[in-house]
């Protein structure tokens, strides 16, 4: 049975690296293995304007709208699931853990003085061809769930006030080894998100559009400055060691600081533009070594960002939700 366990604040990611990085020699990663069926809920929570407008800057978002940009509740729900990823009773080892994919459902635009409720948790395990994936979840609902608002009206998605405004899948994978026989391609990471019945696409649709194979068109090169990853991790607090600099890096086997992931993501989306209410989806293929040059190609709903050698670091789609 799932339990849920209510927080008073958003954890510190530092701590929970730490604790993470000393419990990883004893994981011993396999797609079967038990988990904790703990769901984190963080009610109440408000957003930092001056963090939200240092996020918009350094991922070339407008600042001073007053919507939050489609990839910024990711942010706020990561200490949630770094608590749960760094835990003893989570199977997989925090380091070396590499974020493969994620889906995003945004079902309407979410003011940045708006008051959300986060609940997180990981959904499954899975076995994927270099060892074990884990799919989190993360869910937003609009309003404090602590008041009742509107008492009486419900809806599809139960009483006022609980609806889920905003919802993302992430997998992580934990290379091990394996027998070679999970299957390869979208299928790997997708998961089994579902969407809103009001959804003019699917998750696995964006999914399999997101697969193409023919480059897209080129719109843009740029040239990423090494300082691209403590910018980001000082906007978002995710200050991993591999993001911040050369020494930092090659700790964990760069030779250069890479990019945050979600930053990527974020600059695609800053420049290809997100309606109200859409589903994209982002598959994280290479690396983006910092210092560095990209190339950011779109064409329709795609996009993706290429090395100078035509090497795809990322792919992704976005769509809007019809109701």
């Amino acid at each position: 049975m799932p339990t849920t366990t209510t927080l008073t604040g958003s954890p510190s990611l530092a701590p929970l690296l730490a604790r993470g990085a000393l419990l990883s020699p004893f994981k011993r990663p396999r797609p079967d293995a038990e988990f904790a069926r703990t769901r984190l809920v963080l009610p109440g929570l408000r957003v930092d304007l001056a963090r939200l407008a240092a996020y918009e800057r350094v991922c070339g978002f407008a600042t001073g709208d007053d919507v939050l940009p489609p990839t910024y509740p990711h942010v706020l729900g990561f200490p949630l699931a770094m608590r749960l990823m760094s835990g003893r009773d989570f199977p997989l080892p925090l380091l070396g853990l590499v974020h493969t994919s994620i889906e995003i459902t945004q079902r309407r635009a979410m003011p940045a003085t708006g008051e959300y409720r986060f609940t997180v948790y990981v959904d499954e395990l899975a076995p994927h061809r270099r060892g074990t994936e884990a799919a989190v979840v993360t869910e937003v609902r609009a309003g404090d769930m602590g008041q009742t608002l509107d008492a009486g009206r419900t809806g599809d998605d139960g009483p006022a006030g609980d609806e889920v405004v905003w919802e993302s899948r992430s997998t992580y994978l934990a290379r091990h080894g394996t027998d070679g026989q999970a299957a390869s391609g979208a299928a790997e990471t997708s998961g089994a998100a579902e969407t809103s019945a009001a959804s003019a696409v699917s998750v696995t649709s964006v999914a399999s559009l997101t697969e193409q194979r023919d480059p897209l068109p080129a719109v843009a090169e740029w040239r990423l400055a090494g300082d691209v990853g403590r910018r980001y991790g000082a906007a978002s607090g995710d200050r991993n060691p591999i993001h911040l600099y050369p020494l930092t890096a090659r700790l964990f086997g760069f030779r250069r600081a890479i990019a945050h992931g979600m930053w990527t993501v974020a600059r695609c989306l800053a420049a290809h533009g997100t309606p109200a209410a859409a589903v994209l989806r982002a598959d994280f293929r290479a690396p983006v070594p910092l210092p560095g040059t990209v190339t950011y190609a779109a064409e329709d709903g795609l996009f993706e960002l290429r090395a100078a050698d035509g090497r795809t670091h990322l792919t992704g789609g976005v769509y809007p939700l019809v109701s």
